[in-house]
């Protein structure tokens, strides 16, 4: 019996968030897997002459066969295969831009191992909104196939990582010497080699087969404590790792302190000569209050929103580019480094940020270049296992009289100045405190954003709002 593409994807359980579609592995069936690639290949058909799909995946233990089931749904209708194995997300994707292909990285970036998620490319970059209405809405036979997975292709991580070396002076980084958090990052193979290539000492840190869930905009305190113990033990000048994928930078500076994100993404446009910014609502308001940018356009979350405003950008300035609160950097032009051009990348990328400031850190510690933005701070966490329709009910409820909520949260000498519900809802106080809520678009988790003028405040008012929503969820949501 033939089954309808939209139906086999609507009655699955899983659906598009703020990178991909993300769900759980038990919901990933071979069929779901392939109804979601040949809907993808159809959709991408309407437009372009699809010929081949390029494949990558992550360290998960369901990614290879997530992926074989990904080939042989794209086989079965007449589309080769090049399949490139693990390497990070943005590696992928340059690889099958510079090919003019479209393609799918099968990974669940940050989010648990019992997860896992496929995140789609046209041959010209990241999918967009409504593509992924288009994917869901298929209506066309799942035709029928064999799960399988070709041989391993090298040329995408290698390209990946030429990239880089072809405009970053050797030696760049010499006298440096960099601690590798490998732990189950996509590309924990390409990272070392690529850095003592431009002159850096690396050590590497705590590899294991065990996948390692890495959130770059909630670091665990675990993670916190080892940064700032590998730093008295082997004297770092900075510490570099990524998420799952390797699209989002975790980089600890010469102290061991991990960078937050945004900042991360704020100090390499400084060091690119960026011209404008697209960044979500969510990021640091250093990124204005520092002078640097001609333009900075405030989105929602997530890169689809990112790249949108890119877009627009690229009318009316030279060199563009986006980040996100995770670090994720998405290079929207072209740029000239060193007297050579480096290529667009606009898709979420952890490796150039992490090259440009370490080989910074070579004349200006990553403490000094954060020193010297604005001095405003943010942090974040997020509950788990909370309801995206719960988030949304709390969210939607204090849209409108936020005095409930703020009662609740034991904030009563504050004055609320801005409101803001680009994505979720974001408060400004008149002291220029700003608490942030919002449903992740990944997992089902209530996320937490604060800014402040100290490091230790922005964290104590997470953790102050975070504590009084767990102990009062049901209460909020009427």
């Amino acid at each position: 019996m033939t089954k309808l593409l939209n139906e086999i994807i609507g009655q699955s359980g899983i659906s598009f968030g703020t990178s991909g579609a993300r769900g759980l592995v038990v919901d990933f069936t071979d069929e779901v897997v392939a109804s979601f690639t040949q809907s993808f290949l159809r959709v991408m058909q309407r437009e372009f002459s699809v010929k081949r799909l390029a494949i990558g995946i992550d360290n998960r233990p369901s990614s290879p066969v997530m992926a074989a089931a990904c080939a042989g749904a794209a086989e079965a209708l007449g589309v080769a295969v090049d399949y490139y194995g693990v390497l990070p997300t943005p590696a992928l994707a340059y690889q099958a831009m510079q090919d003019g292909v479209p393609a799918i990285m099968v990974t669940g970036s940050h989010i648990p191992f019992d997860r896992n998620g496929l995140k789609f490319y046209r041959p010209t970059g990241e999918i967009t909104k409504a593509d992924e209405l288009a994917i869901v809405d298929t209506r066309e036979n799942l035709t029928t196939f064999d799960a399988k997975l070709p041989e391993v292709n090298p040329a995408g991580a290698a390209n990946y990582i030429q990239r880089y070396c072809a405009v970053f002076t050797p030696g760049i980084m010499r006298g440096l010497h960099i601690g590798l958090y490998e732990h189950s990052s996509a590309g924990r193979d390409l990272y070392a080699d690529l850095f003592r290539s431009l002159g850096a000492e690396v050590t590497s840190l705590e590899r294991t087969d065990t996948f390692v869930p890495i959130d770059t905009e909630a670091v665990a305190d675990a993670d916190v404590e080892k940064g700032r113990r590998w730093s008295q033990e082997y004297g770092f000048d900075a510490i570099f790792s990524t998420d799952g994928d390797g699209d989002r930078p975790l980089i600890a500076d010469e102290n061991g302190n991990w960078l937050r994100g945004d900042i991360v993404g704020l100090l390499c446009a400084r060091q690119l000569g960026i011209n404008a910014l697209a960044v979500p609502v969510s990021c640091n308001s250093a990124i204005e209050q520092c002078g640097a940018f001609a333009e900075v356009a405030r989105t929602r979350i997530g890169s689809p929103y990112v790249i949108a405003a890119l877009e627009e950008l690229a009318s009316s300035h030279a060199a563009i580019a986006g980040f996100e609160a995770n670090g994720g950097f998405l290079l929207g032009s072209d740029v000239q480094l060193n007297g050579k051009w480096l290529k667009a990348l606009p898709t979420r990328d952890a490796l150039l940020p992490g090259i440009a400031l370490i080989a910074a850190a070579a004349s200006h510690s990553l403490s000094a270049q954060v020193a010297s933005l604005p001095a405003r701070f943010t942090a974040s966490d997020r509950i788990q296992n909370v309801p995206t329709a719960t988030s949304k009910t709390l969210i939607a409820e204090a849209s409108g009289d936020q005095s409930a909520l703020l009662k609740l949260l034991g904030i009563s000498d504050k004055t609320v100045s801005a409101v803001n519900t680009t994505d979720g809802l974001r408060i400004r106080f008149d002291d220029g405190e700003i608490i942030h809520l919002r449903p992740s678009g990944n997992a089902p988790e209530l996320r937490c954003y604060a800014e402040a003028n100290d490091q230790t405040r922005a964290a104590a008012l997470v953790k102050q709002v975070l504590a009084k929503l767990q102990a009062n969820l049901s209460q909020v949501v009427s």
